[in-house]
């Protein structure tokens, strides 16, 4: 089981997300982890949105920053959050991963607008 607090100081987590044909990808990304669920931000241009506007259903199990998974593998359900909720959930990734943060923000804004998930663990 993914233990949200035990797991909640790591960097990194892989997200499993699937393709139409139910081919999986594997992406390390960035969390947080607030109200027992975790938060994913993203750009709305990436693979990663195409296939979550598809399927919900996604697994996730702590990571390091190449995607080398360092613990179990858990499913759970993402939902796609509101402007509103994607600005607050942008501000908790902010303060956790900080200058790392504001650099990330530069490099991938060309890749659209911010793009936030919960995750609920099944």
């Amino acid at each position: 089981m993914f233990d949200l607090e035990k797991n909640k100081s790591e960097k990194y987590v892989s997200l499993e997300t699937y393709k139409k044909n139910n081919q999986a990808v594997k992406t390390p990304v960035w969390f947080v982890v607030k109200n027992n669920l975790i938060y994913v931000i993203t750009r709305s241009q990436t693979g990663k949105v195409k296939r979550l506007r598809n399927n919900l259903q996604v697994k996730i199990a702590p990571c390091t920053m190449r995607g080398n998974v360092t613990g179990e593998w858990v499913s759970g359900t993402a939902k796609i959050l509101t402007e509103e909720q994607t600005k607050e959930a942008v501000k908790w990734r902010d303060q956790k991963y900080g200058f790392m943060a504001k650099i990330a923000k530069f490099a991938s804004k060309n890749k659209g607008e911010f793009f936030a998930i919960s995750i609920k663990m099944d």
